[in-house]
């Protein structure tokens, strides 16, 4: 009884080991039951979500993973290739749910972790990677605390004080002295921006109203009339997609008679959609202006419009938001990563990271020995084009 009970609980042990994948991918060089030669695979985790608030970007942002995985499906690492395989999970921008989606992705034996759309899930996410000891690559989560005191989770774009302080100068430049602020309650990103936003406003002696809207908030009335009772100059709203729609319907109606701005989840072709035709003013920074790299853009649009459901994921249409780009760079970091460590173990990966850089479409991409941030100084600035439905690129704007 006791052998048996032994050779069960070993059992038990290596089954738990397989489950687990323990991030060295299928490298074994044997052969399948068909005799024919196992295939090598390097697991890359996609986490983003596919529903929710921020389900239309993050949709946006895995697109310019696959599109890269579509170009480069397969990496040499050492003397070996690999092919890459994409493990997707939908977070849900739900924090609550965002550390049980980590879960599958480790669980899955990925090497190497891409996202989240969201800095929020990022945040919540994040320890759940860092326990399981595999990196995590952020894509466009701007929450400076997202990489702070998590030495697993990295990223490759520019931070909110760096986007804040780009908003709240060019608020300044054009003239406007006191700016009325909206963020979601609970919502890391919009509450981190605005007050970064607010900082930099107030530092070139501009004045702010604050104020926050709860969760499922559809009626903007009330903000809207704050606004324009308070005599601001701009109305500063950097929520979600599906927030920017309704505030950009009520501001048509209502007649807000004040520029709209916010950051990059503003970067959308439902936003374009939503503006079109209406009487509204919208400018938001973002991390890659279309017609940045014209390859890029035009062979990432014939790929899109291919496929139905791709055409779907973008929006149904092919614009290219710069999420799409910033996720396609992301996946050649991470490959970049992997093949500096010559290996696909994750602890492999996560120190080769800190020595990786790339040219992307979006630019050179590096980063600190801090924290893992990106070393990036640009921002780039559109305006929506009422008429057109397209993004009316400004000049980029560079900080120190």
């Amino acid at each position: 009884m006791k052998k048996a009970l032994v050779l069960i609980l070993a059992l038990c042990m290596v089954l738990s080991l397989c489950a687990c994948g323990g991030n060295s991918g299928t490298a074994d060089g044997g052969k399948t039951d068909s005799g024919k030669a196992k295939e090598n695979v390097v697991k890359i985790g996609i986490f983003e979500p596919a529903s929710g608030d921020n389900g239309a970007g993050g949709k946006q942002e895995t697109l310019g993973i696959q599109y890269a995985n579509a170009l480069t499906p397969t990496v040499k690492i050492g003397d070996t290739e690999y092919k890459v395989e994409l493990v997707a999970v939908d977070n849900e921008s739900s924090n609550d749910k965002a550390p049980t989606a980590a879960a599958t992705l480790v669980n899955a034996g990925v090497s190497i972790v891409l996202g989240s759309y969201g800095s929020g899930v990022s945040m919540a996410g994040g320890p759940t990677f860092e326990a399981a000891g595999i990196p995590a690559l952020g894509i466009t989560c701007t929450n400076q605390l997202v990489t702070e005191g998590n030495t697993y989770y990295f990223r490759i774009c520019f931070l909110d004080p760096f986007q804040g302080t780009v908003l709240g100068n060019y608020a300044i430049n054009e003239g406007i002295t006191k700016a009325y602020c909206l963020s979601k309650l609970g919502d890391d990103y919009s509450t981190n921006l605005v007050n970064c936003f607010k900082t930099a406003f107030e530092a070139k002696g501009g004045t702010c109203v604050v104020e926050t809207c709860p969760e499922g908030t559809s009626d903007f009335t009330s903000y809207i009339t704050t606004a324009k009772n308070e005599g601001c100059g701009v109305f500063f709203a950097p929520v979600s997609t599906e927030f920017a729609q309704l505030i950009i319907d009520q501001a048509d109606a209502q007649g807000l008679g004040m520029p709209i701005m916010a950051g990059d989840t503003w970067d959308s072709n439902v936003i374009l959609q939503a503006a079109k035709g209406k009487n509204v003013d919208v400018t938001v920074t973002t991390f890659y202006p279309e017609g940045g790299n014209p390859e890029f853009d035009a062979n990432f649009k014939a790929w899109v419009n291919a496929d139905s459901t791709r055409l779907a994921s973008n929006g149904g249409d092919d614009t290219v938001s710069a999420v799409t780009a910033m996720g396609y760079d992301a996946y050649y970091f991470a490959l970049s990563a992997l093949q500096k460590a010559g290996s696909v173990s994750a602890a492999d990966v996560m120190t080769s990271l800190w020595k990786t850089e790339i040219d992307g479409v979006s630019g050179h991409i590096a980063l600190d020995q801090v924290n893992g941030d990106a070393i990036r100084n640009t921002a780039y600035v559109k305006h929506a084009n009422t008429e057109t439905g397209a993004w009316d690129a400004l000049p980029e704007v560079t900080i120190g």
